[in-house]
């Protein structure tokens, strides 16, 4: 695997530098204190092409990799973890997922605006009863002609209250099981959805998270995305996709916490001379600055992976689940570093650290990511 960024991806980079530190950073604490989403910088994400990075360019996509949209959203997460995961739900949970499983007619249909930005996307997995045992979803499609009928909720959904379209899993033969599950594509204005309530978070906030309600919603045939019960192969294969792509936000937000805490440590000066000089100081950078590499590493190694063959698991969940527990980890010593001054709302270290813990929790949490790692690695028979 070759770890060096082409040109092309390092232009990437520091486009996106650019246009987070002009747009994303005025926006980003008052994104936090007023749980705002600012729709209009989104929309400036898809004209710059920060949101169709992975689709097609026939659909107004750039057509590149995995590692250039995780490089993007990294930039973002350094600014604002909470734009960056809205960003990465629309981006990759939904767009890239209706652009390897979708149709011709439903690429075209879907693509070009989320793409643009014009349009929002959402995943809708999780139900009140079915968060980690995703298999376990209540949510019901019933065919009728030539169109099926949805009944359910779903919870704790990212960019749910602002999505224009979503892609929805449910279950549209209960008796198979897992392979009874088929994925629609459900626009905002059908009959019967509504946003049932959008979420107080503890961080993340500024990425709108809400519940969702499905009463006798109508979808058209054409938009199953599949085949009827293929929804657990969707499923999987963009969980793990997912998996590794967001581990570029708790990366952004290691490298945030570290450059401040460096910065703060050759600045400060304690007991007449600069904090930096202070071993137990030494350590905690020099710890951050291990777990950055060795996140960043895994990060590449994941998106290499799932390049090659989107089915293996066990890099995607080892790398998202080591880069989310060290960025906690980083951010609460990078307010350890800063003192008094960490601890307050004026520095951004105590909202990376609300935004951190997210991400131990979503895309499964690092409980299941690491049964996840160890089945696969014990093989066959140990599923159970």
């Amino acid at each position: 695997m070759d770890l060096s960024l082409s040109a092309e991806e390092q232009d990437l980079r520091e486009a996106a530098r650019r246009f987070v530190r002009r747009e994303v950073a005025p926006v980003a604490d008052r994104m936090d204190r007023e749980d705002y989403f600012p729709r209009d910088v989104f929309v400036r994400l898809g004209e710059d092409g920060f949101l169709g990075i992975t689709l097609p360019s026939e659909r107004g996509g750039l057509g590149l990799s995995y590692l250039a949209q995780a490089l993007v959203l990294e930039e973002i997460a350094r600014v604002s973890p909470a734009l960056a995961l809205s960003a990465g739900a629309h981006s990759n949970l939904f767009a890239d997922n209706v652009a390897r499983n979708g149709s011709e007619a439903q690429r075209a249909e879907f693509l070009p605006g989320a793409a643009s930005g014009s349009t929002i996307g959402a995943l809708g997995l999780t139900e009140p009863t079915a968060g980690s045992d995703a298999m376990s979803i209540r949510t019901r499609a019933e065919r009728r002609g030539s169109h099926y009928v949805l009944n359910g909720s779903k919870q704790f959904i990212t960019n749910g209250p602002v999505a224009d379209v979503l892609l929805v899993y449910a279950k549209t033969a209960p008796e198979k099981g897992a392979h009874g599950i088929s994925a629609f594509l459900v626009r905002r204005e059908t009959p019967g959805f509504t946003v049932a309530r959008q979420l107080d978070k503890m961080g993340m906030r500024g990425s709108p998270t809400g519940e969702l309600a499905f009463q006798d919603v109508e979808v058209p045939l054409e938009n199953r995305v599949g085949e009827e019960g293929a929804g657990a192969r969707i499923m999987m294969s963009g969980l793990n996709v997912e998996r590794a792509v967001l581990a570029a936000i708790p990366v952004g937000i290691l490298a945030e916490c570290l450059d401040r805490s460096v910065a703060y440590a050759r600045e400060r000066e304690q007991f007449g001379q600069r904090i930096g000089r202070f071993e137990l100081i030494q350590e905690k950078l020099a710890n951050m600055y291990t777990d950055l590499e060795a996140a960043r590493l895994l990060l590449y190694s994941a998106l290499d992976a799932v390049e090659r063959d989107p089915a293996r698991l066990r890099v995607a969940a080892a790398a998202l689940t080591f880069a989310s527990e060290a960025s906690t980890r980083a951010a609460l010593e990078a307010i350890q570093v800063h003192g008094g001054y960490g601890y307050m709302r004026d520095l951004p270290l105590e909202r990376l650290a609300r935004d951190a813990k997210l991400l131990e929790i979503g895309a499964g949490t690092s409980e299941i990511r690491r049964l996840i790692v160890a089945r696969e690695l014990l093989g066959p028979g140990f599923a159970d």
